[in-house]
C-alpha cells in the first residue's frame, strides 16, 4: 500500500511509463552539442596543462610496464602519486592517435560530456526530463567543470565514474536488485584507482538512498549493498594486490609513498595527511613548497599561495576567495531546494523517487562539501568539481518538484528566495574580479530579484507568460557561472596543481599561471637528451625539471624523487647502480632539490654527482655526463 504526498508535489513516474514529450530529445541533442562545443574548443590551447600527469601519459605510451604503474618515465624509475586509471585512457588514446596535448585531452574532454549525458539519464529517472534537462546544464556551465573537462589532471574521469556510479544506483533502487549494487561498486572501486579515497565520499549519499528507497525488505537492501561493498573492494584490491606481488625491482617505485606501497599511498599521503595535515611527507619537503601547502597552515599566510591551496580550513572555505568561484555559484540555492524539497516529500511513501534522488544527491553534496571544508592537508580548489554533480542534481530535483507544487503558497516563495540568492550570491563572486565584465554582476542581481518578485507574486497567474519566466530564472541563474566557464575554454591554463577557472588571478608565484618551469628554449639541452639513447636520457631532482624535457624531447628522463623530490627513490646506491652499468647518461643540475633540498636521497644523489663528474654548460645549464 502506498500513500501520496499531500502538499500537490507527485512523484516522477517510472521510466518504462514515462512518455518523454517531443521536445526532450532535441533539447538534449542541444545541451550535449553545447557542452561539446565548450569543452572541445581551442582543446590543447594549455599545452601539456600539467606536466606531471602529461610526462606519464606519454612514458604509458612509449612503455607498457609504465602504462599499466603509471610511471612518470619510460625507464620506470617512479610513479606519479596518483593510481593510473586516468592515464591509462590518455595513454591509450595517445597510442591510437600519436600523443599530443590534443590527443591527451580529448577523451578529458569526452568524459565531460559522457557525465552531462549520464547525470541528466539519472536525474530524469526520479524526477523527470525537465529536472533531467536543468541538472545537465547546470554541470556543464560550471566553471571548474570547464576546467577540469580541458585538463589532465585524474578528476575528469573521477567524476564521470562517480556520476555513473550514482545512475547505477538509481537503477539499484528502482528494481532493488543486487546486479545494480555490484555494479555500483564495482565502478566506484575503477574510481578508487582514479583518485583513491576521494571516490569513496559520496559512498554515504549512495548507500541511505538505496537503504530508504529500495523496493525490498530492510535486511535485503543491507544484504545488497554489502554485496556491493564486496564487490567495490575487490575490484580496487585487485590492482593493490598486483602491485604488492608485483617483485619492486621490476617496477617502478611507488611515488608519493613511504614504504613503495600504493595502499601506504592510499592511507597516508592521499589519505590520513589530506584529511589531518602534516608536515612535508613524501609529495613535498618540510615547510610546504610546490607539494605540498605553504608555511604557516594549509591555507598559508595569504596571497597568492593562500588563493591555490583552498584557503583556511572552515565552514566558509567553499564559499571563499578560493573556491567559491569553482563550483558554488548554485550551492546556496541547492541547500535552500534540499531542505524544501525533503520537507515537501515528508509524507511521502518510503520508495518515493523524488525523496531518494534528494537523499542521494544531498548526501553526495553534504559529505563531499563538509570534508573539503574541514581538510587541514592539502587541498586544491579544482577539488570541487566534485561537488559539482550533486550541486547540479539537487537544483534540477529541487526547482522541478517546487514548481510542481506551484499552486502552493510556500514552494512559490522558497522558488523566489532560490532566484534572489543566486542572483547575490553571483553578484559577490563576480565582484571578486570587479574589472571582468563589470555590467555581468548588476544584470544578474537585478535580473535575479526581478523573477523573484513575480514568483512571488504569483507567476502561476500569468498564463504563458509563466514560462518566460521560468526561462528567465534559469538564464539569469546560469549566466555568471557560464560566463566564467566560457572564459575558461576560451583561455590557456597550464598551471599544474594550481590552475583555476575564471579570469586569470595572480598566483603568488610569478604569474598566473603558477610556478614557472625550466628554460623551455634551451633546444642545445633538449637536443643533447635526444641523442643519447640509455635507459634514462638524462635525470634531475624533481618532475618539474624532468617532466618538461621529457615532453620535449620524448626521451626518457628520471624525476630523482618524484614530484617534487621528496621521495627517497632512487637511493644513492641504486643511482649509482644504473650509472655504472651505464644506465643513465646525464644529470641536470636545478630541479626541485639539490644540495640541501629535497630528500635524502636526493641531496645526496646530488652531492654524489657534483663531487664525482665535472660540470659542462649546455645553453646555460649545467649537466653532468655520467659516463666520463
Amino acid at each position: 500500500m502506498t500513500t501520496t504526498v499531500r502538499t500537490g508535489v507527485r512523484s516522477a513516474p517510472h521510466p518504462e511509463a514515462d512518455t518523454r514529450p517531443r521536445w526532450v530529445t532535441p533539447a538534449l541533442l542541444a545541451l550535449l552539442a553545447s557542452t561539446a562545443v565548450l569543452y572541445l574548443w581551442g582543446l590543447g590551447s594549455s599545452g601539456w596543462a600539467n606536466q606531471y600527469y602529461a610526462a606519464a601519459a606519454q612514458a604509458g605510451t612509449q612503455d607498457w610496464k609504465a602504462w599499466l604503474f603509471g610511471s612518470l618515465d619510460a625507464g620506470n624509475a617512479i610513479t606519479v602519486d596518483k593510481p593510473p586509471a586516468s592515464l591509462w585512457v590518455m595513454a591509450l588514446s595517445g597510442r591510437v592517435f600519436g600523443f599530443s596535448p590534443f590527443t591527451m585531452l580529448l577523451p578529458q574532454a569526452l568524459m565531460g560530456v559522457a557525465s552531462v549525458a549520464v547525470l541528466v539519464a539519472a536525474v530524469r529517472r526520479l524526477s523527470g526530463p525537465g529536472a533531467g534537462l536543468i541538472a545537465g546544464a547546470a554541470l556543464a556551465v560550471t566553471p571548474v567543470a570547464a576546467l577540469m573537462f580541458r585538463y589532465n589532471n585524474p578528476d575528469a574521469l573521477l567524476v564521470l565514474l562517480l556520476v555513473v556510479a550514482a545512475y547505477l544506483m538509481v537503477r539499484a533502487i528502482q528494481t532493488g536488485g543486487t546486479r545494480w549494487v555490484v555494479l555500483v561498486g564495482v565502478v566506484l572501486g575503477v574510481a578508487f584507482l582514479t583518485k583513491m579515497l576521494q571516490a569513496f565520499l559520496v559512498v554515504p549519499g549512495l548507500a541511505l538512498a538505496f537503504l530508504v528507497a529500495a523496493p525490498v525488505g530492510v535486511w535485503a537492501r543491507v544484504g545488497k549493498l554489502a554485496a556491493g561493498g564486496v564487490a567495490m573492494i575487490a575490484t580496487a584490491g585487485s590492482f593493490l594486490t598486483l602491485v604488492s606481488v608485483w617483485p619492486a625491482d621490476a617496477r617502478p617505485y611507488i611515488g608519493g609513498s613511504t614504504d613503495n606501497s600504493l595502499l601506504q599511498l592510499a592511507l597516508g599521503y592521499n589519505g590520513i595527511q589530506r584529511v589531518m595535515g602534516g608536515q612535508g611527507g613524501p609529495g613535498g619537503p618540510p615547510g610546504g613548497g610546490l607539494g605540498g601547502p605553504p608555511a604557516g597552515g594549509p591555507g598559508g599566510p595569504g596571497g597568492g599561495a593562500n588563493l591555490f591551496f583552498g584557503g583556511e580550513p572552515g565552514i566558509g572555505r567553499l564559499f571563499g576567495a578560493s573556491m567559491g568561484a569553482e563550483a558554488s555559484w548554485l550551492l546556496p540555492a541547492a541547500l535552500i531546494g534540499l531542505v524544501a524539497a525533503l520537507w515537501i516529500t515528508r509524507r511521502a511513501a518510503r520508495t518515493d523517487a523524488i525523496r531518494a534522488g534528494l537523499l542521494l544527491w544531498g548526501g553526495w553534496v553534504l559529505v563531499t562539501g563538509i570534508v573539503f571544508s574541514y581538510m587541514d592537508g592539502i587541498i586544491h580548489p579544482y577539488y570541487t568539481v566534485a561537488l559539482a554533480p550533486g550541486i547540479a542534481a539537487l537544483i534540477g530535483i529541487s526547482v522541478v518538484t517546487l514548481w510542481r507544487g506551484r499552486g502552493l503558497f510556500a514552494p512559490r516563495l522558497i522558488l523566489a528566495a532560490m532566484s534572489a540568492v543566486t542572483g547575490v550570491w553571483a553578484f559577490v563572486l563576480l565582484d571578486r574580479t570587479p574589472e571582468w565584465q563589470p555590467w555581468l554582476r548588476w544584470v544578474v542581481l537585478v535580473g535575479s530579484i526581478a523573477v523573484a518578485v513575480v514568483f512571488s507574486a504569483g507567476a502561476h497567474r500569468l498564463g504563458r507568460a509563466t514560462v518566460a519566466v521560468a526561462a528567465a530564472a534559469i538564464v539569469l541563474g546560469a549566466a555568471a557561472p557560464l560566463a566564467y566557464a566560457l572564459e575558461t575554454a576560451l583561455h590557456s591554463h597550464a598551471g599544474g596543481a594550481m590552475a583555476m577557472s575564471g579570469p586569470a588571478r595572480d598566483s603568488g608565484f610569478g604569474g598566473p599561471g603558477g610556478p614557472a618551469g625550466p628554460d623551455g628554449d634551451n633546444t642545445e639541452l633538449q637536443e643533447l637528451v635526444r641523442s643519447a639513447d640509455n635507459r634514462w636520457a638524462a635525470a634531475g631532482v624533481g618532475s618539474m625539471l624532468t617532466g618538461d624535457l621529457q615532453l620535449r624531447t620524448g626521451a626518457s628522463v628520471m624525476a630523482i624523487g618524484g614530484f617534487t623530490g621528496g621521495d627517497n627513490a632512487p637511493t644513492l646506491e641504486q643511482f649509482q647502480q644504473y650509472v655504472a652499468d651505464g644506465q643513465v647518461r646525464y644529470f641536470i643540475a636545478g630541479g626541485h632539490g639539490g644540495p640541501g633540498g629535497g630528500a635524502r636521497s636526493a641531496s645526496q644523489i646530488t652531492a654524489w654527482v657534483t663531487q664525482t663528474f665535472a660540470p659542462r654548460d649546455v645553453g646555460g645549464t649545467a649537466v653532468y655526463d655520467l659516463q666520463r
